[in-house]
């Protein structure tokens, strides 16, 4: 049997080029699993993870590591991520016939509240893109830019990875449509309104003239829908900091992040009507259950009217 290494080699390809996840899943996968066997190391006093320290696993060894990320007041959440990767690692591992059980099986993942997504309200939404956005300069190349990104973050529900990997192939301007490549690289068709198509087509306009002037750059980015004024590709914490920028003149909420133009798609959609699996297909989510807790979101909020406005309540 390899060592453990080794394996986590194999398994990272395995993820990469079978189950074909994102670099940032890989990052977190990596970070997680070194963590545990940095744990292994300390807990079986030895340098060298071979098969004789992998086969005296078990579910105690893993409930300890657990105990240990409390103890350094790892949240909840936290450490149910990091017993996931643990989870899957063996899980492959009694796969590919390198262990006849896995350890992790009967060690339950530790009890999470409910977090409810954090969105805009309908009036909030309109103070975003008739107020505060009506500030910008809308003759500047990072005014057209940064509008053309936040009504396509809100027309579509895209997420940040899938918004700055977009090329100008994936746009289709007539149609209304948008080809995202999202999570597990799969292609999905999203449709965009006439507000994120008349952003656009500005933004196309003066995007244009950054290329001309930094026609060094356009070999390698003329293809990239969003740049940044020096023709780059424009980079998450970039987006990530005009998001919040703008968001901040309409919420007080702590997390001002491109995620809540994502929840508050959904959200908007789900609270006019729109079915829960078109939804679902939209937003590039797998399971239906991971969309569901948008109608909580619903939900919460008709129980919300409901004690404002019955006499009974």
């Amino acid at each position: 049997m390899k060592d453990a290494q080794a394996l986590l080699h194999q398994f990272l390809c395995h993820l990469e080029f079978e189950r074909r996840l994102s670099r940032h899943t890989l990052v977190a996968y990596q970070t997680d699993l070194n963590q545990f066997c940095e744990f292994l190391q300390r807990h079986f006093e030895t340098a060298h993870l071979d098969h004789t320290v992998l086969s005296q696993i078990d579910a105690l060894t893993i409930r300890l590591w657990m105990g240990e990320l409390l103890s350094q007041a790892m949240q909840p959440r936290s450490i149910g991520r990091k017993l996931a990767a643990v989870k899957s690692f063996f899980r492959y591992l009694v796969h590919t016939g390198e262990l006849p059980a896995s350890p992790a099986a009967s060690v339950k993942t530790p009890k999470i509240d409910k977090r409810l997504p954090q969105f805009l309200s309908i009036e909030q939404t309109r103070k975003l893109f008739d107020e505060e956005l009506a500030k910008i300069d809308t003759e500047s190349f990072e005014g057209c830019r940064d509008r053309a990104i936040l009504e396509l973050l809100y027309s579509s529900g895209l997420r940040l990875s899938e918004l700055i990997s977009l090329q100008l192939e994936d746009i289709d301007m007539k149609n209304g449509l948008v080809r995202v490549l999202g999570k597990g690289k799969k292609h999905r068709l999203v449709p965009f309104g006439n507000l994120a198509k008349e952003a656009l087509k500005k933004y196309f306009e003066v995007r244009e003239n950054v290329l001309n002037i930094h026609a060094e750059r356009r070999r390698d980015n003329a293809s990239v829908v969003f740049l940044t004024a020096k023709a780059e590709r424009v980079y998450p914490m970039l987006v990530q900091r005009l998001v919040k920028k703008y968001l901040g003149g309409i919420t007080e909420m702590r997390k001002k992040s491109p995620h809540v133009l994502r929840h508050t798609f959904a959200t908007h959609l789900l609270n006019n009507g729109a079915d829960l699996r078109n939804v679902s297909e939209m937003l590039g989510h797998s399971n239906l259950s991971t969309t569901e807790i948008y109608t909580h979101v619903t939900f919460e909020r008709l129980k919300e009217v409901y004690q404002q406005s019955h006499p009974k309540a």
